[in-house]
């Protein structure tokens, strides 16, 4: 797709407005529309002005004005807004006309182009499996004198004994039960196809859609693997469309890790393998099917994994998550099997183009242009040192003794413990200034100010239950 070709999609469309889209610092889309009489060429060039300084954690009020630049080979119809043509954007700075160190996607750019410069790999594949929920009914709020939240789901277990219109047919999804269920149980079939098509119509390959473990409506599609650009802009469309079609359906869609207490949580398990020559660089004779660049590059990633986690895991919520007995990684190990380790080597197929290896620790609140590229950096890290992983902990961590289990090294614990940890380890990230001093500062302080100070500060409900009669 071409500026020329984009023109040519609207004039044969008949399109009559084009969504300028891009993505706010935390990860969160964000969007304004112009008519199509004021796209021309020159507008893939020059970009197009808008006030920078409302983003989170962008220009300060004195310095807003920035530039919105269309990249026109992400060129979609939406599949949502009549005769709409939608356009992914970079940022640059209006006056230097530098790319926009802050804007997610330029990070990722920048990771890309980095790891060509080594020479140690042409491409990185990406494969991003984001979980997520489906509730029919969502209530909240938080303010000076009350705290709740209340989700609802029509498949829910705890919803056996209510009436429903039409009568309760019994159909509910057991407890930690709800992987691949058929219908009627899985209530989710026709909205996770169309979900599907919708994805497909819009150039992203699907793999596969199904239900998940979790009762009360968890989720999964699984899209091909892409470049890892590609896919993090695959995986904004992703949100996007589930949203929406989750709306026509008059359901709510949510990427939050752990809405569920005592239920499986939302995890992105991420794919990594790196090519050059059209050739998988992972692939070899060692462990699972792995080269020793591969294995080099689990030791990077699970030696950096407690400040990549700042990124991954970026909420307060992704940690209620990563806990034991909800196949969460619970281990900062890697195996071929194991799936409470932080790094799996999938073992089902034998062929070469296959071998990648799947960082789990990751959750669907994830920015997915920051946590690609920060892990990508990692895993470069372990190659240039040529570190190495240990062994494979091909044991079941649950039917480990203490003792075992006291050998082996854990994922932080809190959102503060991540972001500390990149305090301290964030050195790999500024090489090829793919992060730079100052993003790593905001997200740090953004990520404290706003969600751990934040949380910080309130009574939790819960805390009444135990203390209220103290």
């Amino acid at each position: 797709m071409t500026p020329a070709r984009v023109l040519a999609l609207c004039r044969e469309k008949e399109i009559k407005a084009v969504d300028l889209r891009f993505m706010d610092f935390p990860g969160t889309q964000k969007h304004f529309t112009i008519p199509v009489h004021c796209l021309n060429e020159k507008s893939f060039e020059d970009g197009l002005g808008f006030n920078g300084s409302s983003i989170r954690g962008w220009k300060a009020i004195n310095e807003s004005d920035m530039l919105v630049v269309p990249q026109a080979e992400t060129a979609i119809l939406d599949p949502f807004l009549p005769q709409t043509l939608a356009i992914t954007c970079n940022i640059q700075d209006p006056v230097t006309r530098a790319d926009y160190a802050k804007d997610p996607r330029n990070v990722a750019r920048k990771a890309e182009a980095y790891m060509q410069q080594t020479g140690l790999a042409e491409v990185a594949q990406v494969g991003a499996e984001a979980e997520f929920f489906v509730f029919d009914d969502v209530r909240f709020d938080q303010n000076e004198h009350e705290s709740y939240y209340h989700v609802d789901s029509v498949e829910g277990e705890w919803n056996r004994g209510r009436s429903e219109a039409g009568g309760n047919r019994g159909y509910k999804i057991r407890h930690k039960e709800g992987y691949f269920p058929v219908p009627p149980a899985d209530t989710l079939q026709t909205f996770r196809t169309e979900v599907m098509l919708r994805l497909e119509e819009c150039g992203v390959e699907v793999e596969s859609q199904h239900h998940e473990i979790a009762s009360g409506g968890q989720c999964e599609i699984d899209m091909r693997y892409q470049p890892l650009l590609k896919m993090a802009d695959n995986l904004c469309l992703y949100k996007y469309i589930v949203r929406n079609v989750a709306a026509r359906y008059g359901k709510s869609a949510t990427f939050m890790p752990k809405p569920l207490w005592n239920d499986n949580g939302s995890g992105l398990h991420i794919s990594l393998s790196l090519w050059k020559n059209n050739e998988n660089l992972f692939a070899g004779s060692g462990y699972a099917g792995l080269s020793p660049m591969a294995l080099h590059a689990i030791a990077g990633v699970l030696k950096h994994a407690p400040a990549l986690m700042a990124f991954c895991c970026p909420t307060t919520n992704s940690y209620k998550r990563l806990i034991p007995g909800f196949e969460a990684p619970v281990s900062l190990t890697y195996s071929s099997r194991n799936r409470s380790a932080a790094i799996r080597i999938p073992v089902y197929s034998p062929g070469a183009e296959s071998k990648r290896f799947e960082f789990r620790l990751p959750d669907s609140s994830a920015n997915g242009y920051l946590a690609f590229a920060a892990v990508l950096m990692a895993a470069l890290d372990g190659i240039q040192n040529r570190w190495n992983p240990g062994q494979p902990l091909d044991k079941d961590m649950y039917d480990l003794l203490p003792e075992e289990l006291a050998s082996h090294p854990r994922p932080v614990a809190t959102l503060e413990g991540a972001l500390d940890a990149l305090r301290q380890d964030h050195e790999f990230l500024l090489r090829g200034d793919v992060f730079n001093e100052d993003v790593l500062d905001t997200w740090i302080w953004y990520k404290t100010e706003h969600e751990v100070d934040a949380l910080r500060q309130r009574p939790h409900p819960f805390e009444f239950a135990m203390y209220y009669d103290i």
